[in-house]
């Protein structure tokens, strides 16, 4: 027999005055088997960074042809599709093909270190691609948000980024590696 997703529920409260977002999110999050903690909260802070009303979560790592989160215009086309983690190069591409706008968040120190050199080359002629780091340190305090229902609130200002539960706050660095390219803006 299977092993079922762990279900999360988190209110999600957010404050993007850099965007003029203002807007509360009642988040539904499965999490894989497989997925830890830490990948599962990364995937919250990227819903947070990119939150609208269209964006959703998609099926997760058992499927390769949807991302971990996405955004569909009304007739289908696919506006944003966010990875989290190292995905393979040859899955970014596919993904850039498909999706107007494509930003994978990578995490976990050293091991994503090595993705990027290994692939940045590669990703360098993907026009619609946005890849950002987050430093170990930041996405293993995320993990201590961790329970299964959060109550959260993530304030982004001048690009500052902060979130927090009701006992701990935590300040989130973002390490840009990769933007799409001008003629793309």
């Amino acid at each position: 027999m299977a092993i079922k997703s762990t279900i999360f529920k988190a209110e999600l409260q957010i404050a993007d005055m850099d965007r003029n977002y203002y807007h509360d999110h009642a988040l539904t999050i499965a999490q894989h088997p497989s997925e830890t903690d830490e990948r599962m909260m990364v995937r919250v802070l990227a819903f947070a960074l990119h939150a609208d009303e269209a964006l959703s979560y998609g099926k997760g790592l058992s499927t390769d042809d949807e991302p971990d989160l996405w955004q569909k215009d009304l007739t289908g086309t696919i506006q944003l599709w966010i990875d989290v983690g190292l995905p393979d190069e040859k899955l970014i591409r596919k993904a850039c093909g498909r999706a107007r706008q494509v930003v994978v968040y990578t995490y976990g120190g050293r091991g994503a270190d090595i993705w990027w050199n290994q692939n940045s080359s590669k990703l360098a002629r993907l026009h619609n691609l946005t890849v950002i780091n987050l430093p170990e340190t930041t996405s293993q305090a995320l993990a201590t948000l961790v329970q299964r229902t959060m109550q959260l609130q993530c304030t982004i200002q001048d690009r500052e980024i902060w979130i927090a539960d009701n006992n701990v706050r935590i300040q989130v660095e973002l390490a840009v590696l990769k933007t799409p390219s001008e003629s793309f803006r």
